[in-house]
């Protein structure tokens, strides 16, 4: 064999590959996982402004999972807390989130304020107050930002339909002292 032919074949073997590459990467960037970097402080201290995530597109939505969908007043997309599910009630009060009648505790809300007089940081709302319904409708979700006091969600704009959803964050991926898998309700923090 010439060393013009095995040069030609080898170029051929690695533009293969890397094409192969190419197509393996589109098709799991488009439908089964993409990075998105975070914008704004509304989901502090989950996460804060340019930490970048890794988006699961084939993951099932949960109550408390973080999801990115596109905004439903921008051309924007956000990450929220799902809250409510399909056929869910949804009530705070005093602080306390009260989902289809059982009180639940959010430790990922953040609590620090400034203001010495603020006694909470979510005001008393039932589901009804900010979206009309009794219950989460068929095909929607209600969300929330973890950091209440700055967060814009579906106290302003009602709820996310299921279709506006992107997917479930799955994965921290930097800053890299923060490198963080998020695996159903735990959250598994790697520190370097």
């Amino acid at each position: 064999m010439k060393k013009e032919e095995k040069n030609k074949n080898e170029f051929m073997s690695w533009l293969v590959a890397i094409l192969f590459g190419i197509v393996i990467s589109f098709i799991c960037r488009e439908f089964l996982f993409s990075p998105i970097v975070v914008k704004g402080a509304s989901m502090v201290p989950t996460y804060e402004n340019k930490d970048v995530i890794i988006v699961s597109k084939i993951s099932e939505i949960n109550r408390f999972d973080h999801i990115v969908f596109k905004s439903p007043v921008e051309d924007e997309y956000y990450i929220k807390r799902v809250i409510g599910l399909p056929g869910d009630t949804v009530e705070m009060k005093e602080d306390i989130l009260i989902v289809n009648g059982v009180e639940y505790e959010e430790p990922y809300v953040n609590r620090e304020t400034d203001n010495p007089f603020q006694r909470r940081v979510t005001e008393n709302f039932t589901l009804e107050d900010y979206t009309g319904e009794k219950t989460v409708p068929e095909g929607y979700l209600f969300v929330l930002g973890d950091n209440r006091l700055t967060s814009f969600d579906s106290r302003h704009y009602g709820l996310i339909s299921i279709d506006a959803v992107l997917g479930e964050s799955k994965m921290r991926i930097y800053p890299f002292n923060h490198f963080t898998f998020y695996w159903g309700e735990e959250e598994v923090e790697v520190k370097s």
